[in-house]
């Protein structure tokens, strides 16, 4: 009698899974069903480093801003239809935006989770985010100045300036203010200049 149960027990297990997983595609499908408008295909960029200008905010494209709130919604696709992929909670946590179409903008973080995020929810200040190891945070912009801090890894500094032709950046963070190595950040290129 058990050994009866135990197959109708598994029979009706074999039924159930197929159904749950016939929503679960058809939910997938649906959505990549939905194409992305052609104002947000063209305007994607590759894998180039230099910046374009054919965004419809006027700025170029990629370029780098920050959370302006403590909790923002990033989501599947450029309007509140697409659901909400992640939930960032981390004011001012630098972003980068690599597409846009109308008021949405595509941002890729530091880890390189791609996703749609409202134009409210960013802002134009500069800021970036310590890579790696703990850093040092010096008085002048040199290896062998003096040490002002000790910085974290994943520690968002504000960024004051950053020289184009520098290899490090004046940021502050934590009430401390001082040099950086540009390659110990993400937020800023390597090219670019902050003032």
């Amino acid at each position: 009698m058990n050994r009866l149960f135990a197959r109708r027990s598994q029979t009706a297990r074999a039924i159930l899974i197929p159904i749950w997983c016939r929503a679960v595609v058809l939910a997938a499908l649906m959505l990549a069903a939905t194409p992305l408008p052609q104002a947000v295909r063209a305007q994607v960029p590759g894998q180039a480093s230099g910046t374009t200008s054919n965004a419809p905010s006027g700025q170029p494209l990629p370029r780098f801003v920050s959370l302006r709130a403590g909790e923002v919604n990033m989501r599947s696709g450029p309007g509140v239809q697409y659901p909400v992929d992640w939930v960032y909670r981390r004011r001012h946590l630098p972003i980068e935006v690599i597409a846009e179409f109308q008021t949405w903008r595509k941002v890729r973080d530091h880890q390189g989770t791609q996703g749609w995020v409202h134009q409210t929810m960013l802002d134009g200040e500069r800021t970036a985010i310590v890579l790696g190891r703990t850093r040092t945070l010096r008085a002048d912009p040199d290896a062998n100045a003096r040490a002002l801090a000790r910085l974290e890894p994943d520690v968002i500094v504000r960024i004051a300036v950053c020289p184009k032709d520098g290899g490090w950046c004046r940021v502050r963070a934590a009430g401390f203010e001082g040099w950086i190595r540009r390659v110990e950040l993400w937020g800023v290129r390597k090219d670019e200049a902050v003032e």
